[in-house]
């Protein structure tokens, strides 16, 4: 059985909750926005990103650097991972404990059903596969790399890829000389040194290993005449071509039009990387890579190409209708934060508007059926007395009259409800009057 100071207890919250219900409504809906408001700024963008680029001195790396710089602009830090290329950058993104959630891939390096946990935000700019030979030796096409010490690029990257399978079509794969992992900036200089007699290169014209062997007299540049066969055999490639002189006008190299083939790099994400830091990535691509290139005219990249991977729903929107209005009115940080607060507050909104409504009128609506309810039990005993009632009759009604009276003094009801409490009590009186008249 409860207690007696249970029972006070129990009494007195009930008391406070009939007279404080405003307050204690108005209380709960803040701690629940609270509540809502610390769950949904746990969502927010995170401060840092991990970004894979590619070996030390390639165009890959000089991209990441631009990359960090722009988003650093806008308070998120991005650590550069060097890695061999293409192959390396996929291998960290799927890996969840390498903390790599970006990264710039070649096209043709993978497939969504050997990686359905990646998504593309598009294609970036044209990666020829540039192939550079000693110029001192009579390398026309692929064909004369016949016994040659030729550089395909390191393991784990794209470069390797794409020379193994270029090799492989002319039939060239076991008759070079010797195959070597290197580098670009490693290729470069033992080309140079004339150490190594050919390089595969798949970077952009902006690759420092790129513009330093092309503009060198000791150094040729192989033509690929059947451009677009490769195209037709692998759909992510592209043709492409090198004018003359492009490398040193004054030294006329390379002394005429070159052939090329050329792949797309793509800015690759993770599915779980948040989507305002997408929108931040496909925004600085446009500021980086809009302009007009070498092989591509002003508003060509980036593209929304899925060469390899299917593009994320924010970069699908992002090619459609450009940045969020958030997004492109505010600050990245307070833009994020305002639209989770609207996210939050909407919903809150859409429940507390009619909620706020409806409240007042529920509360009017049980005080007064607590009141009616007294009314009706009163009404009943009045027609009792109506229709004559004996003396032992007469005794049961005074004592349900009794206890009628009993229950409205424990009513307790709040101050605004006082009046109804008072006409109540004179309408007993008047019954208990008739009573004793009877």
């Amino acid at each position: 059985m409860p207690s007696i100071h249970y029972i006070h207890a129990r009494h007195a919250v009930r008391q406070f909750l009939r007279t404080n219900w405003r307050g204690v409504t108005i209380g709960v809906t803040a701690l629940a926005i609270f509540c809502v408001a610390i769950l949904l700024l746990s969502t927010m963008p995170p401060r840092a990103v991990a970004m894979a680029t590619g070996p030390e001195g390639s165009g890959y790396e000089e991209i990441g650097r631009q990359y960090r710089s722009a988003l650093q602009g806008a308070g998120v830090q991005v650590r550069l991972v060097a890695t061999a290329g293409s192959l390396e950058n996929l291998a960290l993104l799927r890996d969840l404990r390498s903390g790599v959630n970006v990264a710039l891939v070649q096209g043709g390096s993978i497939s969504a059903r050997e990686a359905p946990e990646l998504e593309s935000l598009g294609t970036l700019f044209y990666e020829p596969l540039w192939i550079f030979h000693r110029s001192d030796l009579p390398i026309l096409t692929t064909d004369d790399l016949r016994g040659l010490k030729v550089s395909i690029g390191p393991l784990g990257s794209g470069t390797r890829m794409l020379s193994l399978e270029v090799l492989k079509r002319n039939g060239l794969d076991q008759q070079v000389g010797e195959l070597l992992a290197l580098a670009p900036q490693v290729a470069a200089d033992r080309l140079l040194a004339a150490e190594i007699d050919a390089a595969f290169i798949l970077a952009s014209w902006d690759a420092p290993a790129v513009r330093r062997l092309i503009a060198d007299e000791r150094v040729g540049l192989t033509n690929v005449p059947r451009a677009d066969a490769y195209v037709a055999l692998y759909p992510f490639l592209s043709k492409v071509t090198v004018p003359a002189g492009v490398g040193d006008l004054g030294k006329h190299l390379p002394p005429s039009d070159v052939t090329l083939f050329a792949t797309t790099a793509s800015l690759v994400v993770r599915k779980d990387l948040h989507s305002a830091i997408q929108y931040l990535l496909l925004n600085t691509a446009v500021r980086m890579h809009s302009g007009i290139g070498m092989f591509h005219r002003a508003g060509r990249f980036p593209a929304a190409e899925g060469i390899d991977l299917p593009l994320s729903d924010q970069a699908m929107q992002f090619y459609k209708s450009g940045l969020p209005f958030l997004q492109s009115n505010l600050p990245f940080w307070m833009a994020s934060l305002v639209g989770r607060l609207l996210v939050m507050l909407i919903p809150i909104v859409a429940v507390l508007y009619p909620m706020v409504r409806l409240l007042p009128e529920l509360y009017n609506w049980l005080m007064r059926s607590k009141i009616a309810r007294l009314y009706g039990e009163l009404r009943f005993l009045e027609d009792e007395i109506e229709a004559g009632a004996g003396v032992a009759n007469s005794t049961q009604l005074v004592a349900r009259l009794d206890q009628l009276e009993k229950q409205a003094n424990q009513l307790g009801m709040p101050v605004p409800y006082a009046s109804m409490m008072y006409l109540l009590r004179n309408h007993i009186a008047v019954v208990r009057d008739r009573l004793k008249a009877h």
